[in-house]
């Protein structure tokens, strides 16, 4: 039996997440179905048509399993992944699915005892950049950090980390604005 664990997400996602890890679990493929629900979200984000056909709301259930279910099949992904989104297909959740993925990400760092810092820079993280942000995180106090990294040109340099309800912003985007806040107030 799995036992409920709180992760934070909304109760939709944690079903999903239950579920999916006890069924992967039972099926002895829960590492290949981690790895499998994260390059589902990064084809989601990094797909462009995939993630408008994710994301319409002019397509019903029955119209959007097709395709869905092409895509997958031809990306290489397991019968148990889609399986998964056929049920969420069929339970009209498409639109959800992004939230179902990241719901089952941070329901599978907390069994694993991780922490999940989301990171936002406006260029990628080198491997380096990367180590030295959890060697910080692990002298702040954050033991086993799983970073879920984007990029946000917008941000134009440095970054925001969010733990938990913890938000740390160094940048630049930020900075200016704090500084234009200044110089209204200097006026």
């Amino acid at each position: 039996m799995v036992e409920k664990i709180s992760t934070g997400a909304t109760p939709l996602s944690d079903r999903y997440a239950i579920a999916l890890y006890a069924l992967a679990d039972e099926q002895n493929v829960l590492n290949e179905t981690v790895d499998q629900m994260d390059a589902l979200g990064r084809l989601i984000r990094e797909s462009e048509v995939f993630s408008r056909l994710v994301h319409t709301r002019e397509l019903d259930a029955r119209q959007a399993a097709g395709p869905v279910d092409a895509v997958l099949k031809q990306q290489g992904f397991s019968t148990l992944i889609q399986h998964f989104v056929g049920v969420v297909i069929a339970n009209r959740r498409l639109r959800d699915l992004p939230g179902l993925i990241a719901g089952f990400a941070d329901y599978v760092a907390a069994r694993r005892g991780e922490v999940v810092a989301t990171v936002a820079s406006a260029q990628p993280l080198s491997d380096l950049q990367r180590i030295q942000l959890r060697a910080r995180l692990a002298q702040a106090g954050y033991g086993s950090v799983r970073l879920d990294e984007t990029v946000d040109a917008s941000l134009l340099g440095g970054l925001t980390l969010k733990i938990g309800p913890k938000l740390y912003d160094t940048s630049l985007k930020s900075r200016l604005q704090r500084l234009q806040y200044s110089l209204k107030g200097a006026a």
